[in-house]
């Protein structure tokens, strides 16, 4: 099983994910509260409001959020226990009809259905930041907990070091990670980690063997009733041997109890061999995980990646091969592609076709481009009607993914999307290709259209390429092209491209039709490397506005 779905989560787990299926969940929210906390007043005058607005620009109160309260409160089709009733009931009237009660209502939905969809040993954690950790582990203990489930670490991940921090706060330095099971019965991998060198000083060469030891307390608090004298030596009277006097002498006889000076057995003499030692047990607090540098080899550009070795952790430790890994959130992949390498099967779910994208760029670069046949894709417009279906949906959330879905379709995933809400200015997508064999570039541009389409378009079009300082534009089109936007496009002129010994028209119209159909794809040799490092740019100038402590 390795499946990819493109589409809301929520809809994805319910229609298409089985119950008891899925041995190990890890999500990580797209909630970006590192810009602005607002506390749990935060609707309360427009002052609040005002401070609140990076907050809001991500969680809204909507249609979405009122209906998922209503489903919740009314406990639709008894998908929720009474502790979920009762504590989004609580939280709507401490939070009132906010953006934090939005983010919390959209994570109480999907996570019901994480539970749902776990095997009884199965295991889920979920990533997050401080700012809202405490209001989500009450919906997980309400979710996980009140079912039989357990609640067994808040994880610790130190992803950054403090240094150069003006701000007046301790610096913002880790993330959480809940973990939790779904019952008594689950997998666990425990991981060590190498010995630090502070450590390794605790051992010797053992006198009889030559092997590094160290000794391990031989007595206890409070068993007085073992308080007596053995070979010599004798414990506090506060405390006694740890085992019986027999046990004792089998250690003595194996050689295996350090002495003092005068031969007599040392308290804290049972000796532990370093060889036969796994490393030190990994703790609550994972500080040897690096987030991912400017100049790391993983490095995508994608804002709120996680290192491959954080995942490799998380799913080794609670699967086993073979087994089925879930990430209804999945970003740019890092669990899916975790989870291959591991040889575990894998189900990633995203709601936006750029995420998509990247994810089947990046299994192609890692894996070779026939993992691709090996996906089972859904969601994605196979069809010119279900292409028209992801045009004309009136979610607001999904209102330009029929844009790049089509300049990333048509590009093989190589150009890179204007993704901002207000006016793109005509331009939906950007793409570099090579125009000299010292790896010169010039600019393309992308426009898509899925309603009514005319001649004054295509001029449009071409004002735009001129202003962007584009050599070539392309037109991706729902609706057939007349024959007056032919003949403009035609009139513009042609590029040659010296490298391809060949001429392309600076405006070129491409329809949907001919997409799907025909398989067309741009013949156009892109630079996706300088189109990487140019997003890795952009994205290292965000992150350090958005998160100055981060460095």
């Amino acid at each position: 099983m390795k499946s990819l779905y493109y589409g809301d989560n929520l809809d994805i787990m319910r229609k298409n994910i089985g119950n008891e299926t899925v041995d190990l969940c890890y999500i990580d929210p797209p909630f970006n509260s590192k810009r602005n906390y607002n506390q749990i007043y935060n609707n309360i005058g427009k002052e609040d409001k005002a401070q609140a607005q990076a907050f809001i620009d991500t969680w809204t109160w909507d249609t979405y959020a009122n209906n998922g309260l209503i489903e919740i409160t009314a406990n639709d089709g008894g998908r929720f226990t009474p502790q979920v009733v009762d504590l989004i009931r609580g939280l709507h009237l401490v939070l009132k009809t906010g953006s934090l009660l939005a983010y919390l209502i959209s994570m109480t939905l999907r996570i019901v259905e994480i539970h749902r969809v776990l095997k009884p040993t199965g295991s889920f954690y979920l990533h997050c930041d401080p700012t809202a950790s405490h209001y989500l582990k009450l919906i997980l203990d309400a979710i996980f907990v009140s079912q039989g489930g357990d609640y067994k670490n808040e994880i610790i991940w130190e992803r950054t070091n403090a240094h150069n921090v003006a701000s007046k706060y301790f610096a913002r330095v880790h993330d959480s990670i809940f973990y939790y099971t779904k019952s008594d019965k689950y997998t666990w991998n425990p991981e060590y980690a190498d010995f630090s060198p502070e450590q390794l000083k605790r051992y010797s060469p053992d006198p009889l063997t030559g092997r590094l030891v160290t000794g391990q307390d031989l007595t206890m608090t409070g068993n007085t009733t073992r308080n007596f004298t053995w070979r010599g030596s004798k414990p506090p009277a506060n405390r006694g041997w740890a085992l019986s006097e027999e046990q004792l002498e089998s250690l003595w006889e194996q050689g295996l109890i350090l002495t003092k000076k005068d031969g007599t057995p040392r308290l804290d003499g049972r000796k532990v061999f370093l060889d036969e030692k796994k490393g030190k047990a990994i703790g609550s607090v994972w500080d040897d995980i690096q987030r991912i540098g400017n100049t790391s080899s993983e490095r995508l550009g994608y804002p709120t990646q996680k290192p491959e070795s954080l995942l490799q952790r998380i799913i080794s430790t609670s699967t086993n091969v073979g087994d089925v890994v879930l990430d209804a959130y999945c970003g740019c992949g890092t669990t899916i592609a975790v989870a291959e390498r591991l040889n575990r099967q894998w189900i990633g779910i995203d709601i936006t076709y750029q995420s998509i994208s990247l994810m089947l760029r990046r299994l192609e670069a890692q894996f070779g481009k026939q993992i691709i046949d090996t996906i089972n894709l859904n969601g994605i417009p196979q069809d010119i009607e279900s292409a028209k279906a992801l045009a004309l949906k009136t979610d607001d959330r999904l209102r330009k993914e029929f844009e790049k879905w089509a300049v990333l379709t048509y590009t093989d995933n190589r150009a890179t999307i204007n993704d901002k809400k207000g006016a793109d200015k005509g331009i939906d997508g950007t793409a570099y290709f090579l125009t000299g064999a010292n790896n010169e570039t010039a600019k393309i541009v992308f426009q898509v259209k899925s309603g009514k389409v005319e001649r004054g378009d295509i001029a449009k079009l071409n004002g735009d390429r001129i202003r962007e300082g584009a050599e070539l534009a392309i037109f991706l089109t729902l609706e057939r092209p007349t024959k007056p936007m032919l003949e403009e496009a035609n009139a513009i002129g042609i590029y040659k491209h010296d490298i391809m010994g060949r001429t392309y028209r600076r405006i070129q119209i491409v329809t949907i039709t001919e997409i799907i159909d025909e398989n067309k794809r741009m013949d156009i040799p892109l630079s996706f490397e300088v189109l990487k490092k140019a997003k890795r740019l952009a994205s290292d100038i965000e992150q350090q506005a958005l998160f100055p402590d981060d460095e």
